[in-house]
């Protein structure tokens, strides 16, 4: 069985390590057991937190869109060992809530992916997802829509794909909204043209 946790990161630049995570979401989004989607309300199992950065080096534009003060950050900020110890607890307890094995689910999975697993590996030692256990909504789309990579964006998205909550940059709140769109876009099929 698989749990779909749908994930969102907002970092103050392109990559881990020089740059540093600014906040992770996630919710459970659905069950899959190989024959049955079964999709999960997206405020039912939440994790959600903001971190400490772990550099001095930040992208001022990056850094901004999250609307998250770096400076109150780097005073407050939850200890990344802390946060990335807590998110993996959570992961490890709402998979075994369902007996499900947990995975990661990302749009586009680049970049969430990227900044999760590094983190995850890099403070905690491992990553429950292992290291191939997510899937790609962009990818998913591109193949159900058939259309190239560059048009699988959610503004070339038809209308019953798209959702009614707002895209905020707040991790958990774009972690929902994904996860709503996870949904929609297991089952949907494009229309035949003509």
């Amino acid at each position: 069985m698989d749990l779909f946790l749908s994930a969102d990161v907002e970092a103050d630049g392109p990559i881990p390590g020089p740059y540093s995570m600014s906040a992770i979401g996630m919710c459970a989004a659905g069950l899959f057991d190989g024959a049955v989607f079964s999709p999960l309300e997206v405020d039912l199992h939440t994790f959600y937190t903001e971190l400490r950065p772990i550099s001095d080096t930040y992208d001022a534009r990056a850094a901004a869109v999250s609307g998250l003060d770096r400076d109150a950050l780097v005073a407050h900020g939850p200890d990344p060992e802390e946060a990335m110890r807590e998110l993996t607890a959570w992961i490890t307890a709402t998979a075994a809530a369902y007996g499900a094995r947990p995975v990661f689910v990302g749009y586009p999975l680049g970049f969430d992916w990227l900044w999760t697993y590094w983190y995850l590996v890099r403070f905690t030692g491992s990553s429950p997802f292992g290291h191939s256990g997510h899937l790609d909504l962009k990818t998913m789309y591109a193949r159900a829509a058939q259309v190239p990579i560059g048009r699988a964006t959610t503004r070339h998205m038809p209308a019953e794909l798209r959702g009614r909550r707002p895209h905020t940059h707040h991790a958990l709140e774009d972690a929902q909204e994904q996860g709503e769109l996870f949904q929609r876009l297991w089952h949907w099929r494009a229309q035949e043209p003509g």
